[in-house]
């Protein structure tokens, strides 16, 4: 049973703290809870960069990890088991939901396993590289087999990631698909000519990728579609974010000779405003389990051209929100955007439906109240 007031839950959140979907969803997800009156703790491997000032209703605990000369390797999976049984015990926790598999799954069994006399509930939300990589790595395909399977309740951000986890472990058990959420207050269009005019001083079109740089993302492909595009319009593209493929992308864009064009901004905490005046949005991932950015760049009413990788093929309506292409396709996308670039009403009416549809299907008010109610069929 709950905690007091049958209304409230003690719920402990953990994830990374890292920049990132799973830990951007985890974070929103406490602090729209918090808000609801639930008494949230956030347990990660550092501050929350979202969390940086004081909300009612959230506690954060950091993992303090032994650095003894003994250890070759710092035990991190160890240390932050023992922090959840801690929070279990110490804060009366009546749920644990964990945020990505490696290594949040199994660790919530171990701890539970050290709470015997705290009944607490266990839900794994499973958020993409988690399983579309690791579940492919032997040295680690029983552990998140174990976090899964022992978990009492499992959610996954999309059909796409679902079936893949049902494919990938060869297992029956039920999986809620509960979408990630958008803030529709924050991430709405709001023009802003001066911010326009500094980053294309020309009038030029202005295209934008959001990623983390890593391979996965493809962001040389968003460099080769922004090639095609320019050879017949004036456009600028900003890349926003940062990681190893970044070498690789401004070596590119030398090479295509568009290296004027193409702005690295680097990591941005909020891309909102950067969303609100882009013409399009571009994202040519391998695969995505979900594609936050995009859903972003809809709520904020830009078209998006990506791939029909993963989950971006249920986020993405092709033809009504922007268009989807074959993953490594960059002619079809270059060929898309100069499209949406010659079409104004045909940009604002796909901007329009991206946001309706970002409403529809991935607002955070019932996304929250999805996982309000999962966490009360647990009792």
């Amino acid at each position: 049973m709950f905690s007091g007031s049958e209304d409230i839950v003690r719920i402990g959140i953990a994830c990374y703290a890292s920049v990132g979907g799973s830990g951007v969803l985890a974070t929103e997800l406490g602090r729209k809870l918090a808000r609801r009156g639930h008494e949230v703790h956030i347990i990660s491997d550092g501050m929350p960069f979202r969390l940086s000032a004081f909300q009612e209703n959230i506690v954060v605990h950091v993992v303090d990890v032994p650095s003894y000369d003994v250890f070759r390797y710092p035990p991190f999976d160890v240390a932050l088991a023992c922090k959840m049984a801690d929070v279990i015990q110490n804060h009366a926790l009546d749920v644990l939901h964990v945020h990505y598999a490696v290594p949040f799954a199994a660790c919530a069994f171990l701890a539970r396993a050290m709470s015997p006399r705290r009944p607490v509930r266990t839900v794994v939300t499973l958020h993409g590289t988690d399983i579309s990589i690791h579940a492919y790595d032997l040295s680690l395909t029983a552990a998140i087999r174990l976090g899964i399977e022992k978990s009492d309740a499992v959610t996954a951000v999309s059909h796409s990631l679902a079936e893949e986890t049902r494919r990938a472990f060869d297992i029956d058990r039920p999986i809620e698909v509960i979408y990630n959420f958008v803030d529709l207050d924050h991430y709405k269009r709001r023009e802003d000519a001066v911010l326009r005019r500094h980053l294309a001083p020309n009038g030029e079109s202005l295209l934008l990728h959001v990623s983390n740089f890593r391979p996965i993302k493809r962001v040389t492909d968003a460099v080769k579609v922004f090639a095609g595009v320019r050879r017949t319009h004036r456009a600028r593209l900003l890349m926003v974010g940062d990681g190893p493929e970044l070498a690789r992308a401004r070596t590119d864009a030398q090479a295509l000779g568009v290296e004027e064009d193409v702005l690295f901004l680097g990591k941005v905490d909020d891309v909102s405003a950067l969303y609100s005046i882009a013409d399009v949005f571009l994202l040519p991932s391998e695969t995505e389990s979900f594609g936050l950015a995009a859903a972003e760049a809809m709520a904020c009413e830009a078209p998006v051209v990506a791939t029909a990788a993963g989950g971006l093929a249920e986020v993405v309506a092709d033809g009504e929100t922007g268009f989807l292409a074959e993953v490594g396709d960059v002619e079809a996308m270059s060929a898309y955007v100069r499209r949406l670039l010659d079409d104004p009403d045909l940009r604002a009416r796909m901007g329009r439906a991206g946001r309706a549809r970002v409403a529809r299907l991935f607002s955070a008010e019932a996304r929250v109240s999805q996982y309000e109610s999962l966490y009360k069929q647990l009792q």
